[in-house]
């Protein structure tokens, strides 16, 4: 009987690397590893660089724009009333000319108009701003508007009510810019009422 033959066994095993060969292979990928990382450094710094200067150059524009918007506003609140003052030129030229004409011609009664047409044509100005009186006479007396100056007894007119204006007020637009300064009616005093009447009055 012939003996069955097998296959040979391949017993060849891969012999493992040298000891040298596996630190050169860790070492290289540790160096790659460093220029991985050295590259991103460099990217990074890169970047970090451009932003600086984007950031320099942003809070130097906002100097600039911070510098120029501080003089336009001095120079607009300088000259905030160049328009209004301009408009009042003629108006003191008028004057000159009056002061003038009065001093030259003793007419007073044409010293008179020309001061009546150049405080028409100055209060129109004035209007033209917003700036407008506003009456007093025979309104309830109110510390919105009025200032008063005096209380005095009136009879036929109720307590509190403006009988008379010293200086007249004004209002801007719709806020008052100079209070009317007045003189108020009092109501009768105890003794006044109280006081006995004349035969005259009892016969009326």
């Amino acid at each position: 009987m012939a003996e069955e033959t097998t296959p040979q066994e391949n017993t060849e095993q891969i012999a493992p690397e040298p000891a040298e060969q596996v630190g050169a292979h860790t070492e290289a990928a540790s160096l790659s590893e460093l220029d991985l990382l050295k590259q991103k450094v460099e990217e990074l710094q890169k970047q970090a660089d451009s932003f600086k200067d984007q950031f320099l150059r942003k809070a130097a524009e906002f100097e600039n724009y911070k510098r120029r918007i501080e003089v336009e506003s001095f120079n607009l609140i300088k000259n905030a009333n160049e328009g209004l003052i301009i408009s009042l030129l003629p108006i003191l030229s008028d004057f000159v000319r009056s002061l003038k004409a009065g001093a030259e011609n003793k007419d007073y009664e044409a010293f008179y108009k020309g001061v009546e047409l150049i405080y028409n044509k100055f209060s129109k100005i004035l209007e033209m701003q917003g700036l407008v009186p506003f009456d007093s006479v025979g309104k309830p007396f109110d510390v919105e508007y009025h200032d008063a100056l005096l209380q005095m007894p009136n009879e036929g007119v109720p307590p509190h009510t403006v009988i008379e204006e010293v200086e007249r007020g004004y209002k801007l637009n719709d806020k008052v810019l100079r209070h009317a300064k007045v003189i108020v009616s009092a109501a009768p005093s105890p003794v006044e009422e109280s006081a006995p009447k004349t035969q005259e009055e009892v016969k009326a």
